[in-house]
């Protein structure tokens, strides 16, 4: 999977569980009808930000992003759906590669060295993240909801 694809697919998913949760928030205290949304709303969205912050970083190092750019990827999963206004930006200004440069390039720090690992192992690297995301996640539910 490109890095643009892959970008892409979590940047949407990560707009479509803060949509979720909006909507859950809307049942919860407008109509009070219901806790559920935010319940599983709330949760989709936490697994799918924690996914988003780790794809952005991934993408960032190999796509070798200013650390201005990082920080606006990494900022745009706060307001509700502007990681797909960043993905979209980005992709116009060809900040997005179709490959992933550490799957041939030479590495050229640790950073570089452990995504290229990352993306030269594509069914390592799934597994990583999947537990790099379960990790954070656990330790943002250890630590608590943000209003508590």
């Amino acid at each position: 999977m490109s890095p643009r694809r892959l970008f892409r697919i979590v940047a949407v998913s990560e707009a479509i569980t803060w949509a979720l949760l909006l909507t859950g928030m809307f049942l919860k205290y407008v109509t009070e009808t219901t806790e559920l949304g935010v319940r599983i709303g709330g949760m989709l969205h936490g697994v799918v930000f924690v996914a988003y912050v780790v794809t952005t970083v991934v993408v960032a190092i190999d796509a070798q992003w200013s650390l201005k750019r990082s920080a606006l990827g990494l900022l745009a999963a706060v307001p509700p759906f502007f990681t797909i206004w960043f993905d979209v930006v980005s992709e116009r200004q060809g900040a997005l590669p179709e490959r992933w440069r550490l799957t041939t390039g030479e590495p050229q720090g640790l950073l570089d060295r452990l995504v290229a690992w990352l993306v030269r192992k594509p069914l390592q690297g799934v597994a990583v993240g999947i537990v790099a995301v379960v990790a954070l996640t656990g330790a943002a539910l250890v630590v608590g909801p943000p209003t508590s």
